[in-house]
């Protein structure tokens, strides 16, 4: 089993002092967190604010009216008199208002607080979508970009909304102690010093452990999502073939089992000093009151203060204790809830870099295919990030295009051919700018690509990927989302079926293309592998696209189905530029022309006929290819 020990970051910081200064720094984002807060609902954070200061009167107020009520009394039954007992009366429903006023106030602030916690956090999670949305290819394929993401995610729903609670409730309590302090200090200016006093230690303990939480929490993340994927595949339909006919749910389980060990071994020694700190700094905070209390019940029984001062003092010394500690509790859930909202804000401000390098950015007519050139590209993947202390300098990834120069025509098909890892899929993610060249510009009608606003580029494309999506949506909105534009538009989504050849297949469904796809919900139909690839082609034929790309449109279809397709694709020649990436000789034979891709560089180019005489590389694999149809 792991050991729960919690290794010091370097940079963590170590003592009160620095704590205290990164407690403070992370207050410079209470401004965003209570924009956040008055972004999701302004009425209900204003009025929770009322309602806190209103609690923050009332405890002093009630201790005051009881300390009136015990004299009361006391006068009343020395005196007898009806107007003393009437005036003990009077106070007993004073405070009977009183309590009744924090009764409402209290359960006004639990209302509010679930209300405001469950809108808060939709709007968290909504900005953290909305910014996922906007991240660049290069930050999906970053293990530490998901670490962050995770980081921010984890508790997005709760952490903003505690830190603005956890503010608040540092002004109530400050009020509160201004309040009790003012009466304690006409009875015992010394008791507000115990006070103090007895309450530090348990506050630097407390902000100790809390940056402990916050480090395991944050170091945890890669892990946590290895326990997470585990979980995943053990779960999930895409994979539970394979786990049962290799038997793999006793060696998932297995690893599952030593990382929630490692997890529980970690949060247990967390919770073990918690907890013996707690026990600890109590009992001193028990003893500094009873010795209070012994010496202010000695005053009273010399006559020195009223019982009704004694049961003031009492009072308001638990009072005060108490809001003194939730206080500096608040002040060391503020650093921890600061850390885990820098993580969020850190999050929200990463720079996306999808933009055009010009403004305003430049464009092509639309309607009609265009050149597309690329023109000495090179391109290598960045170097991925967060790689654990002491490891060095991360290697600089080899090149994954080297010195492309490539000329598609208007209304040409081209076919991309190579082995895997030669660099096809990584030319169409180019063209697609979902990464830029390292060296090099890719130009289409003339324009670079860097200087196209890229939700225009990406308009002018239609894409039917390998791993394209099966959205758990119906068959209608499955091919709509080609195009959501034209979602209402039904007509032009059953033309889609047509051109894409997915019409026997939405023939074959129980409503038709009102049916649900997939087996995530109730009434889905799942499809087999060729019949969803045919609803991922009509997906994209639906975009009136001036270039199309196929990455293997034909792998999961059988030899009919393969003719139909190049045939539908034959007739739309006339109207767009396509790229196709096949390793079916049968399907790549149909292109205009064939660029044959080895090691990231263009080693060929030409029709099949002139590729096959050539006797080069193309013609190799096109012998392989064919020798295993006639054996």
């Amino acid at each position: 089993m792991a050991s729960a020990h919690i290794p010091p970051k370097p940079g963590a910081p170590e003592n009160l002092r620095e704590r205290l200064s990164l407690t403070l720094g992370y207050l410079k984002a209470a401004p965003r967190v209570f924009k956040l807060a008055d972004d999701s609902s302004r009425a209900f954070a204003v009025t929770l604010v009322v309602t806190l200061l209103g609690q923050a009167a009332l405890p002093g107020a009630m201790a005051w009216v009881g300390k009136l009520i015990v004299d009361a009394v006391v006068a009343a039954a020395r005196t007898g008199a009806e107007a003393d007992r009437a005036h003990v009366l009077k106070l007993v429903f004073i405070e009977l208002g009183l309590v009744t006023a924090q009764l409402v106030l209290s359960r006004a602030q639990m209302l509010l607080r679930e209300l405001l916690r469950a809108s808060l956090g939709n709007h968290v999670n909504t900005l953290l979508l909305e910014k996922a949305a906007t991240l660049e290819l290069r930050h999906f394929e970053d293990a530490a970009f998901y670490d962050k993401m995770q980081n921010a995610r984890r508790e997005a729903s709760s952490r903003p909304l505690q830190l603005v609670l956890e503010l608040m409730s540092t002004g109530q309590h400050t009020l509160m102690l201004i309040s009790y302090a003012a009466l304690l200090w006409r009875l015992s200016a010394w008791s507000v010093a115990v006070i103090v006093l007895a309450s530090l230690p348990a506050f630097v303990a407390e902000a100790r452990l809390s940056g402990q939480a916050f480090r395991l929490g944050t170091w945890r993340a890669p892990e946590g999502r290895r326990h997470n994927y585990l979980e995943w595949i053990l779960t999930r339909d895409s994979h539970v073939k394979e786990v049962k006919l290799f038997g793999l749910a006793p060696l998932v389980l297995e690893r599952y089992r030593t990382l929630f060990a490692k997890f529980y071994a970690e949060d247990k020694a967390l919770a073990v000093k918690r907890t013996l700190s707690g026990l600890l700094f109590g009992a001193l905070s028990l003893l500094a009151f009873y010795a209070a209390y012994a010496a202010m019940a000695a005053r009273a029984s010399r006559a020195e203060i009223s019982l009704g001062d004694l049961t003031l003092y009492l009072s308001l010394f638990r009072l005060g204790q108490s809001s003194f500690q939730s206080l500096l509790g608040s002040v060391a859930s503020l650093y921890e809830s600061g850390l885990f909202v820098s993580n969020l804000f850190a999050f929200l401000d990463i720079e996306s870099g999808e933009k055009p390098r010009v403004l305003p950015a430049r464009t092509v007519p639309r309607g009609h295919p265009l050149r597309i050139e690329f023109d000495n590209v090179s391109f290598r993947y960045p170097a991925r990030s967060g790689m654990a202390a002491g490891a060095g300098a991360p290697e600089e990834p080899k090149w994954a295009l080297r010195g492309v120069n490539l000329t598609v025509e208007p209304g040409e098909t081209l076919a991309l051919v190579g082995d895997n890892g030669a660099g096809k899929s990584t030319l169409i993610k180019l063209l697609l700018r979902l990464y830029e060249p390292t060296e090099g510009s890719i130009r289409y009608g003339g324009v670079d690509l860097r200087d196209f606003e890229p939700g225009d580029l990406r308009s002018r494309i239609g894409v039917l990927f390998q791993d394209f999506v099966r959205y758990q949506f119906n068959a209608y909105e499955n091919i709509g989302l080609g195009e959501v534009a034209a979602l209402p538009d039904r007509p032009r989504i059953e033309k889609a079926v047509e051109r894409g050849g997915a019409k026997p297949v939405i023939d074959t469904l129980p409503q038709g293309l009102d049916t649900m796809l997939g087996g995530w919900f109730e009434e889905g139909h799942e499809l087999s592998g060729g019949q969803w690839q045919k609803i991922a082609l009509a997906r994209g034929f639906l975009r009136e696209a001036e270039l199309l790309v196929l990455d293997e449109p034909s792998a999961a279809l059988d030899a009919e189905a393969e003719v139909d397709l190049f045939q539908r694709m034959n007739a739309l020649k006339q109207d767009r530029t396509t790229i196709l990436i096949s390793h079916r000789f049968s399907t790549v034979r149909t292109a205009d022309r064939i660029a044959v891709i080895m090691n990231g560089r263009i080693e060929e180019s030409g029709t099949h006929d002139a590729l096959v005489a050539r006797g080069g590389r193309y013609a190799h694999l096109f012998t392989l290819q064919a020798a295993g149809y006639q054996k």
